[in-house]
């Protein structure tokens, strides 16, 4: 017939079970996201190099389009003014994207939360207002 004290033993004993299955669970879930991480992590990676190997041959293809384009060109007028008249092309787009970039960065600086920084002054007002 089972006593207070070895039923006290069983349940510290099934108490102490459960927290090493709970432990081990734990550490084997912890294990699971490391492996799910490094294998996202890999693959990220991977995708980025293919990425910039991508972005690289589209370098390449832009400027074996402007020769075509000189090629072209030269057709009609000699070579030296076809490569000028493609230069100046390039170069009226650079001034384009340089302007349009000149005008982004000038309304992003500096770079502070304004709107929030109201926000945040005039609730300050409002909470010392009604504290009187």
């Amino acid at each position: 017939m089972p006593t207070h004290e070895t039923d006290s033993q069983g349940v510290g004993a099934a108490v102490k079970e459960v927290a090493e299955r709970t432990s081990s669970i734990v550490r084997l879930e912890l294990e699971l996201a490391a492996l799910e991480l490094k294998r996202k992590v890999v693959s990220l990676g991977l995708g980025i190099g293919l990425a910039v190997a991508a972005a690289g041959l589209l370098v390449f293809m832009a400027a074996f389009v402007y020769a075509a384009i000189a090629a072209a060109l030269a057709l009609v007028m000699p070579t030296w003014a076809a490569l000028l008249v493609v230069a100046g092309i390039l170069l009226l787009m650079a001034a384009v994207l340089g302007f349009l970039a000149l005008n982004r960065i000038k309304k992003g600086t500096p770079p502070v939360p304004e709107q929030a920084i109201q926000e945040a002054k005039l609730t300050t007002e409002a909470l010392k207002s009604n504290g009187r």
